[in-house]
């Protein structure tokens, strides 16, 4: 009899004759329950999967591995695809079976430039020097609050010009959610005339073309920072073939910039209007509204408001989808938002083709910043002159200054295209801040550069500063003063930056993260620095890593004197 070898096949995936173990991770039948709960009767489209990614958030405060297998199941995914979204935006915490989850309570103190000159460091300092096992302290990002910096959040509750003393009193209260501020529902906008211009369009009063010329000769201009002519842009998406969609970009995430909250929070259907005037005149079949994750008032605003305008349409409307971001930066940019909105990675695309061709789910995309929509129902009851003839030192139209830093009244100030920043400082700000003297400003947030207060009297506007390497973007402007260094706020923008890049490409990738390194050594190495700064502006794929080396430029050729 000859040898034999017994092989127990129990412990063999495939094995024959017996049930084997499949590979992966097992759906738990608990939690799989709980998700088809939390989400409801939804239809499991794979665009849901970031809005169903919060819904378990929202409920457990985390999100546990096992959900994460079930929601794969139940939306019919790999597995793969789950986690690499859900990893990807910083709003989300993956805990496996065996790791601790995180506190209930997760207070997030901004870091970036206006609120840590406002003190934000120590303030973030004396909170983990309390200590609560119940509370978890984080930096955070830009969290667009930067006229009541330092700014903190304690769960979704925002705490402005926060203090130690007001951060713990809110924790004691349990103070986590967000309370929108009074503003102009739906039926006070529509008792000052609201939505009778979008009325006047539906009914034929107005013309497609008469809108649209109106849109053109005001100059009216993307005011999100990219600045492409309003108009124009929507006869392009409009001789595009049908179906057409409009995605609305309100990932308000650039550092100094919080202009869109202030008018959502006040007055949010002039927004809505200008949007549905917008996509009547682009023949548009749906629209995406996607807002950033730290505007939770907004959010609740919105929802509440949109919700009211379909019980009480003044006409036909098209279908209005409100999506939720995740905490990513990166999303700002046009193609990555919507990747976003697609439900995927914050991930720039590659162009062409670009989004009015190839958008949102590959048709034509209408893609508008917020406040260019809100000024769409002015501009059209108004006359195209009106907003046009608004502009000082030779340029066009109103631009609303998202102004932080030394002031002494810090704010939005809707002002004249092209006034300079010593006279949005004087006739709109108060001046500076008592015992500040103005050494310096960035005119277009943390992308936009740093100029000395001896270029003070440049008008800021679009195409005016391009030729001292500054833009005006957002029209974010943050002052500094004698207190401060140029070379620090080049820092903090680059650590922002280096924490922001979604990693796609090694240029940003890698050259921001070298960039701090560089940046934070007393003496700078000028030609390693030179040579980072001209890869990540020459080969990076968007706006974030190609914009990144401005600060850095900026103070080699405007503040010399403080790297000596």
């Amino acid at each position: 009899m000859s040898d034999a070898v017994i092989v127990d096949t129990s412990r063999l995936r495939g094995g024959r004759g017996i049930k084997a173990r499949p590979k992966g991770r097992h759906v738990n039948p608990e939690a799989l329950a709980d998700v088809q709960t939390l989400l409801g009767d939804r239809p499991r489209e794979r665009s849901l999967l970031i809005e169903f990614l919060h819904r378990i958030q929202d409920a457990r405060g985390y999100l546990p591995a096992s959900y994460l297998v079930a929601l794969a199941q139940e939306m019919k995914l790999a597995m793969t695809e789950v986690y690499e979204v859900a990893t990807f935006y910083h709003h989300f915490d993956i805990v496996d079976g065996d790791e601790t989850p995180p506190p209930p309570i997760t207070v997030r103190v901004c870091e970036t430039l206006s609120c840590q000159m406002a003190g934000a460091t120590a303030l973030r300092d004396a909170l983990l020097a309390h200590g609560d096992a119940n509370v978890r302290v984080l930096g955070a990002p830009c969290i667009g609050r930067c006229e009541q910096a330092p700014a903190a959040v304690v769960g979704r509750n925002p705490i402005d010009r926060a203090t130690l003393p007001r951060i713990l009193e809110a924790i004691r209260k349990g103070a986590v959610e967000a309370t929108p501020p009074p503003y102009i529902d739906l039926a006070a906008y529509r008792r000052d005339g609201g939505y009778r211009t979008l009325s006047e369009c539906i009914d034929g009063a107005r013309s497609v073309e008469s809108v649209i010329a109106e849109m053109e000769n005001s100059s009216l201009r993307g005011l999100g920072g990219a600045g492409f002519p309003a108009g124009r842009k929507w006869k392009i998406v409009r001789a595009e073939p049908a179906p057409r969609l409009m995605a609305v970009n309100i990932d308000e995430g650039e550092p100094g910039t919080f202009k869109d909250r202030y008018y959502l929070e006040r007055d949010p259907h002039r927004f809505l209007e200008g949007m549905l005037i917008a996509a009547w005149a682009v023949g548009i079949d749906e629209v995406y509204i996607y807002l950033r994750d730290e505007y939770a008032a907004c959010r609740a605003i919105l929802t509440r408001e949109i919700e009211a305008l379909a019980q009480n349409p003044p006409c036909a409307l098209p279908r209005i989808h409100l999506r939720r971001g995740a905490g990513a930066y990166i999303c700002g940019e046009e193609s990555a938002m919507i990747e976003s909105i697609e439900g995927k990675r914050g991930m720039p695309r590659l162009r062409p083709p670009y989004v009015a061709q190839v958008g949102l789910f590959g048709r034509p995309t209408l893609e508008h910043n917020m406040e260019t929509l809100y000024w769409v129902r002015d501009i059209v009851e108004r006359g195209a002159a009106w907003f046009a003839d608004q502009g000082r030192h030779g340029r066009k139209g109103l631009r609303s200054f998202s102004v932080s830093g030394r002031v002494a009244k810090p704010g939005v100030h809707l002002a004249p295209a092209g006034i300079t920043v010593r006279e949005l400082i004087d006739e709109y700000c108060g001046g500076m801040q008592e015992g500040h003297t103005f050494y310096g400003y960035l005119p277009g947030g943390a992308s936009g550069g740093i100029l000395p207060a001896s270029l003070g009297d440049i008008p800021l506007d679009f195409d005016t500063l391009q030729p001292y390497g500054c833009f005006i973007g957002s029209a974010a402007v943050i002052v500094l003063s004698q207190h401060d260094r140029a070379r620090d706020a080049a820092l903090n923008l680059m650590q922002f930056f280096a924490e922001e890049s979604c990693g796609q490409c090694t240029p940003c990738r890698v050259g921001t993260e070298k960039a701090v390194g560089l940046m934070e050594q007393r003496a700078w190495n000028k030609p390693l620095l030179d040579d980072l700064s001209q890869a990540m502006a020459d080969a990076s794929i968007c706006g974030l890593g190609q914009a990144a080396p401005n600060p850095i430029a900026c103070v080699y050729k405007y503040f010399p004197q403080e790297l000596e």
